[in-house]
């Protein structure tokens, strides 16, 4: 996610130029000149696989028995307390697990959690209220040490806060601190207490709204009733959750509840996750974590208020591409795909209606609860509900990605980095599909991370970013919506800005589905990377052949040494003379 411009190609002008035919069969392109931002709201495709039949309807069951296959289809709008059944049902499979009743669902009478039993186990969350979670104490006049139960602690806290009508920082600080006494000292809230302090009165609201976030932790046992699973290393598998279970969640992810979750060290049995508690957003205050603030506590201002509660449902859904679905891109006869470079807008913006790329860290959400401020963590704090992603997602490994189907924005921003600022309320007026779940699809797909630019030019480098992106563009069903997406690992990571878009055009091109590209304002790369794609398509380069092209380049590059040679000229070199010799 970039800056913020103004923009000229939205969702349905990118949706008709990709599939209608401004861009033709043979790939020529019929530039638009079009400079009007049009106002529409787009419906997306699910790019999951259809529902799995079940091999038993009943809702019914302990952990590990709700499963769904993730992919539910339907144009109409999925309110979930219609007085007919839906026309989609909502089914389970062995790799996806729904959180809430199926049968309830199915039925349209509402949306309520799944009876279940509590999983204290290495696959599983392990969830503040769970009696296996304990925490020693001192009790008694003589103080002794005596082994309690940790959601007893923190239930005691939590009910003290909800039951007051203001509550301070200091006094969120010291109940938090209660039930994890092992970071009095390590944990400070200057940035929390910094940030109320500076916002004026007329828009704080925050005293009388801790109070309410407390109350909404303090529902867990009611809400989350089943065990979720965690989506491991290796294993695609998917999870089905409500939106009123998600805030559920984040609130007890603010008020730290959340045990064996503090620590990333090596040796920890959480080590391959990433943090959820959100003890590291409220210290070290900085001008970065005003802005995030702002968003995360309008979050859960809208999700406290009864009247404006989210009633839907999201999908996360971990793939792993396997090895016999690797492409042999040495021998890919595939053409490229249909392309649509845009000189401004937004892949959240504009790309709705699409799979719309999360440039992610391999730790879901980067530095979103500390101070990054890319792409990824502005996606994740203006769709908040990405972020309990982190509570169950492993770090992502070379041949894997994470998909959301179903979040909902809160919040609209500008700028990046430094310049980020909240820009208040979003209205998502996004249709939603049989599921219940918002018509947005989110790709989270991590590059490589280049210390020094020129280790980018590799094979087995290209090799990498190549299948890591076909992982996420690979086809699961019909009518594959198309894919939103720009400059990849191009900022920190110091990502090549033209290899990495050969490098996507090339996954989809494989997976067979158009691409909008936004440059974020960068004139050059968008006329030039419009120009090699035209070259690409007259002379009918398959993915095999520019792939063989990047060999070469690769070669050259290395044998320049610190002199660097443009990508794009090298092909257009190479290209146009073997043309000419036919």
């Amino acid at each position: 996610m970039a800056r913020r411009y103004e923009h000229s190609n939205n969702s349905s002008q990118m949706r008709e130029v990709l599939q209608q035919g401004q861009i033709s069969e043979g790939g020529h392109r019929e530039r638009d000149h079009s400079s009007k931002d049009r106002s529409s709201q787009a419906s997306c495709c699910s790019s999951s696989s259809s529902p799995s039949s079940s091999s038993s309807s009943s809702a019914q069951g302990g952990a590990g028995d709700r499963r769904a296959g993730p992919g539910g289809r339907g144009g109409q709008r999925a309110q979930g307390t219609s007085s007919c059944s839906r026309s989609v049902q909502l089914n389970f499979s062995r790799t996806h697990t729904v959180l809430i009743d199926v049968s309830v669902f199915n039925l349209a009478v509402g949306i309520i959690p799944q009876e279940g039993r509590d999983m204290w186990n290495s696959n599983f969350v392990k969830m503040p209220c769970s009696p296996s979670s304990v925490m020693t104490t001192k009790v008694g006049l003589m103080k002794q040490n005596t082994q309690v139960c940790r959601w007893d602690v923190i239930s005691k806290q939590l009910k003290a806060l909800a039951s007051k009508k203001e509550v301070s920082v200091d006094e969120v600080e010291k109940a938090v601190i209660k039930y994890n006494p092992k970071y009095k000292g390590q944990w400070t809230f200057d940035a929390l207490s910094a940030f109320v302090k500076c916002i004026p009165k007329e828009e704080n609201y925050f005293p009388t709204l801790f109070p309410k976030i407390a109350a909404l932790a303090l529902r867990l046992p009611e809400q989350m009733k089943k065990a979720i699973p965690l989506l491991q290393t290796g294993h695609t598998a998917a999870i089905t959750l409500s939106q009123v279970q998600i805030s559920c969640l984040l609130a007890n992810a603010f008020f730290c509840t959340f045990p064996h979750r503090n620590t990333s060290a090596p040796n920890t049995e959480y080590h391959g996750y990433p943090t959820i508690n959100f003890s590291s957003l409220f210290g070290n205050w900085s001008k970065r974590k005003k802005e995030k603030l702002r968003a995360i506590m309008h979050y859960f201002n809208v999700v406290t208020d009864e009247k404006d509660k989210p009633k839907g449902l999201v999908t996360f859904e971990r793939r792993c591409l396997r090895d016999e679905d690797m492409p042999h891109w040495r021998s890919c006869k595939d053409k490229m795909a249909k392309l649509r470079v845009a000189l401004h807008g937004s892949i959240e913006t504009d790309g709705k209606g699409m799979l719309q790329v999360d440039f992610a860290s391999s730790w879901i959400g980067g530095g979103v609860l500390g101070s990054g401020l890319v792409q990824e963590e502005i996606l994740f704090l203006i769709n908040p509900e990405l972020i309990v992603s982190r509570l169950f997602t492993e770090r992502l490994a070379d041949n894997e990605c994470l998909i959301i189907t179903g979040s909902q924005q809160f919040s609209s921003y500008s700028g990046f980095g430094d310049s980020f600022e909240w820009a208040g309320p979003y209205e998502d007026y996004l249709e939603r599909d049989d599921w219940a779940r918002l018509r947005r699809q989110i790709l989270a797909i991590d590059a490589l991370n280049f210390k020094h630019v020129r280790e980018q030019y590799s094979m087995v480098k290209v090799t990498r970013e190549l299948n890591k992106a076909f992982c996420g563009f690979k086809g699961h069903g019909h009518n594959e919506p198309d894919i939103a997406t720009g400059k990849w690992g191009c900022g920190a990571f110091n990502g090549d800005p033209q290899l990495k878009a050969l490098i996507q055009l090339m996954a989809a091109a494989r997976a067979r589905r158009a691409l909008a590209y936004f440059t974020f304002g960068d004139r050059k790369l968008e006329r030039e990377l419009q120009q090699i794609y035209q070259l690409l398509v007259d002379e009918g380069i398959t993915v095999e052949q520019l792939f063989r092209h990047l060999e070469d380049y690769c070669a050259v590059q290395q044998a320049h040494g610190f002199t660097h040679v443009d990508l794009f000229e090298f092909i257009t070199n190479t290209v146009r003379p073997s043309r000419s010799q036919l």
